[in-house]
């Protein structure tokens, strides 16, 4: 078999510059064509076909999955004063409430809690605006307040990500940081310790027991006096 003359020049010239007649390889050809066939299938899937995922879905998808791998352990925390209690003496989960802080809290709170002007209130004294006792912290991370001031993020964190911001934010408490902001709203009572809480919700189901074994049946009631 005769050898192939890679060597042919075109008879074209510019300026004295000739060019070789080599043909494109055929692998670079199905090449190109693979990447107009598949840009055709991406398009059609991903913007036409109601299988495909939004970008939102895959991130919550991603976050969820994230969320299921880190919270693992401890599966989904309640956000009452128990819970808090434990999880503020926690350091590991700490840790995590203050990321969850200074990712989406410090921007309006000040990056050590204080405050800032035209921002959020200082949350290292002892005075509050929203906050009579320890769990109405998460509740108000998740509701927002102040007629939309404070935005509400149960639609945007896993509920785990509330309730460890807020133990990070209790923790912050009584650190009395010099703030722009200066004091708002009232001084309330301590947090509980964990056997004041305990001895709280002791009471409560009592009271609760004995008020359900004390009231009287309707039946009852007709048969008084």
């Amino acid at each position: 078999m005769a050898d192939q003359n890679y060597d042919v020049l075109r008879e074209h010239e510019f300026d004295g510059i000739r060019e070789y007649d080599n043909p494109t390889p055929g692998w670079w050809w199905m090449l190109f064509i693979g990447t107009i066939l598949f840009s055709v299938v991406y398009f059609l899937f991903f913007e036409m076909s109601p299988a495909s995922w939004t970008i939102q879905e895959a991130h919550s998808a991603a976050q969820a999955e994230l969320a299921r791998i880190k919270y693992g352990k401890i599966g989904e925390l309640k956000p009452d004063i128990p819970t808090m209690l434990q999880y503020m003496n926690e350091p590991e989960w700490l840790a995590v409430g203050a990321t969850v802080f200074r990712g989406q809290c410090a921007q309006c709170h000040g990056p050590d809690g204080a405050g800032l002007v035209g921002g959020g209130v200082n949350l290292t004294d002892d005075y509050y605006k929203n906050i009579k006792k320890l769990d109405d912290i998460p509740r108000v991370i998740a509701n927002g307040a102040a007629g939309g001031a404070m935005p509400p993020w149960k639609n945007r964190l896993h509920p785990n990500d509330i309730v460890l911001a807020a133990c990070y934010v209790a923790t912050l408490r009584g650190k009395d940081l010099p703030s722009p902001r200066g004091h708002e709203g009232e001084v309330i009572p301590p947090w509980p310790t964990a056997e004041e809480a305990a001895a709280d919700g002791s009471d409560a189901a009592a009271t609760e027991q004995s008020s359900a074994t004390s009231a009287p049946t309707s039946a009852e009631a007709e048969a008084g006096p």
